[in-house]
């Protein structure tokens, strides 16, 4: 398994700093995304959003893998997942699967129902505030992983890309109802959010069993 290559304390420290910082905002900004999304999201009775935040507390219990393992890497160096990061992979893929057949199931049936929520224009903004923080969160990951040549920290930027494309589902949900009054679109962008947060799953589990990191762009390798 590659492993950073660092020359000088200098730099151990710099890089050391970024990861940990963007760890923890990456945590912190989660769960206030989550808090906010699931109450507003009940308030106007619209799954999309809801569906979002929960999946946003899903990716707290992933953040905190990722800030675990940086802690680690600093004291050993080695970027292969230890027990503890192995669990909350696990836990976090469970939860993913639980919450896909969570919203499928809610989606179907507020189609059923004819549901509509009273409005979708905080769906709106939360999809716009997290794509603009999630673009920035990954490109600084991106630009850190890259300098200090951290494979981890490269996967973990490409993996917050799908929390990007779930705001894009929310976006285009909450904007396509405001426009139109459809109340089937919203249930559609809960699956689509159900789609995506399965797709998180597989790839925690697979993370977990050590035969692949999160999709570089497109690319999963295989570890030993």
């Amino acid at each position: 398994m590659k492993q950073i290559v660092l020359l000088h304390t200098p730099q151990k420290d710099t890089f050391y700093r970024w990861a940990h910082a963007l760890a923890l905002i990456t945590i912190y900004y989660n769960i206030i995304e989550g808090l906010v999304s699931v109450f507003l999201g009940y308030e106007d009775g619209t799954i999309a959003l809801f569906g979002f935040g929960l999946d946003s507390f899903v990716e707290v219990i992933s953040g905190i893998g990722i800030w675990h393992m940086i802690r680690r890497m600093r004291q050993h160096g080695s970027e292969n997942h230890d027990a503890f990061e192995k669990a909350a992979l696990k836990i976090t893929g469970t939860a993913f699967y639980i919450l896909t057949v969570g919203l499928i199931g809610t989606a179907f049936f507020n189609l059923y129902q004819a549901h509509k929520p009273s409005t979708t224009l905080w769906g709106i903004i939360v999809s716009a505030v997290s794509i603009l923080s999630m673009w920035l969160l990954i490109h600084y990951k991106l630009k850190i992983g890259r300098q200090f040549n951290s494979p981890a920290l490269i996967a973990d930027a490409n993996c917050t890309k799908t929390c990007l494309y779930l705001s894009v589902v929310l976006l285009a949900a909450s904007v396509g109802f405001e426009l139109t009054g459809i109340g089937m679109l919203d249930s559609l962008g809960a699956l689509g959010i159900a789609i995506l947060s399965f797709r998180e799953g597989r790839e925690a589990f697979g993370k977990a069993a050590g035969v692949m990191v999160c999709g570089c762009q497109g690319n999963c390798n295989e570890r030993s």
